[in-house]
């Protein structure tokens, strides 16, 4: 019984082979233009220093300009490149324009802010609901909105990237990420659509998932969060900022439509790759043959969770 399926591995393997759409590509980073927003710190930043270290042409975009300064500083301390910075508001089209404009016809665009306020939603106010949708995927049509006519009349027809950073609280809805997820979640959404609208112009898009990541945005945050969003967050570990952004940096030089950034991400990736665009064939072998174990898992992970919460709610009740 088990002999049928493993002689017919080889020709899975060569159907995906055939069939993986968009074919792979690199996507060079040296003396090239990369467009980082939300760069003045936290994984922004530290793909800022990763890409001028690796010979890049670095403009950081953020609200703050004397957080901008310092981060300027900091990469000139460490890699002896300028960067260019520019203060704006993502959630202001116009603003946004300006700066790219100014910047000069961008190679690989990094939208990278993003805004967190946990709270259940029954408690959360909505306007703190439209900040964070504002912000993080608002902001992001705005951003790419903008990058896009230039990017698409470049002279230099080389291999050019899209890539948004999400979370995985974009691919998994974890309590009190109530508006946070839904506006991680978005982003999916636009880069699948966004990449059938770009890959005749050799635009390429990525999607990261970084898990919790040590930035001060993250302290910050931990400081605020709802007692069961802890418990629950407590089953995934944190990373650094500056392996999230190789991981990162690494996607997006291959072209990677997907990019996750741990072994649970991994599993994530696989769990949800649905009709996400994949390049490697090899990959693309994991996720047919692997998906089901997957989903085994993400069951368990609910049951577990779901056992946690009636946990939490029992032992509230009883005080």
């Amino acid at each position: 019984m088990l002999l049928f399926p493993l002689v017919l591995f080889p020709f899975l393997l060569l159907l995906l082979y055939f069939i993986v759409r968009p074919r792979p590509v690199n996507i060079p980073i040296k003396n090239r233009h990369v467009f980082i927003t939300g760069g003045s710190s936290g994984i922004g930043l530290a793909l800022a220093h990763q890409a001028a270290s690796q010979g890049a042409r670095v403009s950081l975009l953020a609200r703050s300009l004397s957080k901008l300064e310092e981060a300027k500083q900091s990469i000139r301390l460490s890699s002896g490149v300028d960067v260019s910075i520019f203060a704006a508001d993502v959630r202001d089209y116009d603003a946004v324009q300006k700066a790219i404009n100014d910047a000069g016809p961008i190679d690989v665009l990094v939208v990278n802010q993003g805004v967190f306020v946990p709270q259940e939603l029954e408690k959360q106010g909505l306007e703190e609901v439209k900040f964070m949708i504002d912000v993080n995927l608002m902001g992001s049509f705005n951003v790419i909105k903008a990058v896009l006519p230039l990017m698409k009349e470049r002279k230099d027809r080389g291999p050019t990237s899209i890539a948004l950073m999400s979370s995985q609280a974009g691919q998994v809805g974890v309590y009190g990420y109530t508006a946070y997820s839904a506006s991680k979640f978005g982003l999916r959404g636009l880069a699948e659509a966004l990449q059938q609208e770009v890959i005749a112009d050799n635009i390429h898009v990525t999607l990261i998932f970084p898990p919790d990541t040590d930035t001060p945005g993250f302290e910050q945050e931990s400081k605020v969060r709802p007692e069961l969003t802890t418990i629950l967050a407590g089953s995934s570990g944190s990373m650094k900022a500056d392996k999230v952004a190789k991981k990162a940096l690494d996607g997006i030089k291959s072209g990677s439509f997907i990019v996750p950034c741990n072994f649970e991400g991994q599993m994530l990736a696989i769990a949800t790759a649905g009709l996400s665009p994949q390049r490697s064939f090899l990959m693309a072998f994991f996720e047919v043959a692997f998906i089901g174990i997957c989903r085994l898992v993400a069951l368990f992970f609910q049951w577990n969770w779901y056992g946690s919460i009636e946990q939490w709610h029992a032992k509230k009740k009883e005080k």
